[in-house]
């Protein structure tokens, strides 16, 4: 066997080693761009919510009262809440029973 043709043997397997080497060589790289593509999309958006919460914030915080007429405020309403105590639907019903109130004192 001649050198020329044991290097047309030697490169006709190479070849067939080598396509698949950067095929997955290739997809390796592609999916660490698109991972670190998503992760920093996601980072930077959580930061842009996160900045206009906060601007949002010292923008309540940065306005000026003015002592305008003091308006008197709304008598507190004194009513406790009411907790319903709803049947189960276990079949169809034409009617339910009234729900049953249940009052906690403060």
């Amino acid at each position: 066997m001649t050198i020329r043709a044991l290097y047309t043997v030697l490169m006709k397997y190479s070849i067939l080693i080598a396509t698949p080497f950067w095929g997955i060589f290739w997809l390796v790289i592609l999916f660490i761009f698109c991972f670190l593509f998503v992760h920093t999309a996601r980072l930077a958006r959580l930061g842009l919510k996160y900045r206009a919460e906060k601007n949002a914030q010292n923008t309540d915080e940065k306005k000026p009262d003015t002592p305008t007429e003091k308006k008197e405020a709304p008598a507190p309403q004194t009513q406790e809440p009411i907790y319903y105590i709803v049947e189960r639907k276990k079949k169809a019903r034409a009617s339910y029973s009234e729900p049953k109130q249940i009052r906690f004192k403060e």
